[in-house]
């Protein structure tokens, strides 16, 4: 018996046809928030507890740092087009996020403190753009905001689960002292964010270069 003209093969679903590269930068961007966020709750704990900073130099530190991340990030989004490399952006932006977090555990003043919360501030504004940038390359034009949205939800995620981690660990380690504390939160997290960098690196991102090459040669430019 013939199958039938009129009948069709179901439609692949959307979230099937996002490219695996979405996926990898979005798990990436879930835990890098997770690691960011939980050393950021408990940073004023640690700077006021352990390093006796005031409320003013607390505040202080965190607007240097904020206002950080968005200045860099207009310079690394033309820099991207210029080199025309984001992929090494992005991975150098999360590197220096990873790198930054054990500088915390270690600082024995509130000098190595903004040091490392501009570095991992700098990291942020590094590949922030040039990762939206490979979004955009590496998915077809019809499944980009699909793609956006996926990459946003699972970082969204990420800022979703870091109270519920952080209340855990500070539950676990509260009799240790914020130093203590400070240190084992920053020793789990560099393990974690260096493991997702190092699946990108492996895995993700080493595809990028070639699918956006294969994409310009099928329309004929370079």
């Amino acid at each position: 018996m013939s199958p039938n003209p009129m009948q069709r093969r179901p439609p692949v679903g959307v979230i099937h046809q996002i490219p695996r590269s979405v996926w990898i930068l979005g798990y990436v961007s879930l835990f890098m928030d997770v690691s960011s966020e939980i050393v950021h709750s408990v940073l004023p704990m640690f700077l006021l507890a352990s390093l006796g900073a005031s409320a003013g130099t607390i505040g202080l530190i965190e607007g240097i740092a904020e206002a950080t991340a968005p200045i860099v990030k207009v310079f690394s989004g033309t820099l991207s087009d210029y080199l025309d490399n984001r992929k090494w952006l992005a991975v150098a932006g999360y590197s220096l996020g990873a790198i930054s977090k054990p500088l915390f555990a270690v600082a024995p003043t509130i000098g190595i403190v903004v040091a490392a919360r501009v570095i991992d501030r700098v990291g942020k504004g590094i590949r922030g753009a040039p990762r939206d940038a490979l979004v955009a390359d590496v998915t077809p034009h019809h499944l980009r905001g699909a793609a956006f949205g996926l990459r946003q939800s699972l970082d969204t995620v990420g800022a979703f689960l870091e109270p519920l981690v952080a209340v855990v660990i500070m539950l676990v380690w509260a009799d240790n002292g914020a130093k203590r504390v400070f240190s084992r939160l920053s020793e789990l997290l560099v393990q974690c964010v260096f493991r997702q960098d190092r699946v990108a690196r492996n895995h993700g991102v080493s595809t990028f270069d070639s699918r956006i090459r294969a994409r310009q040669l099928r329309r004929g430019s370079f």
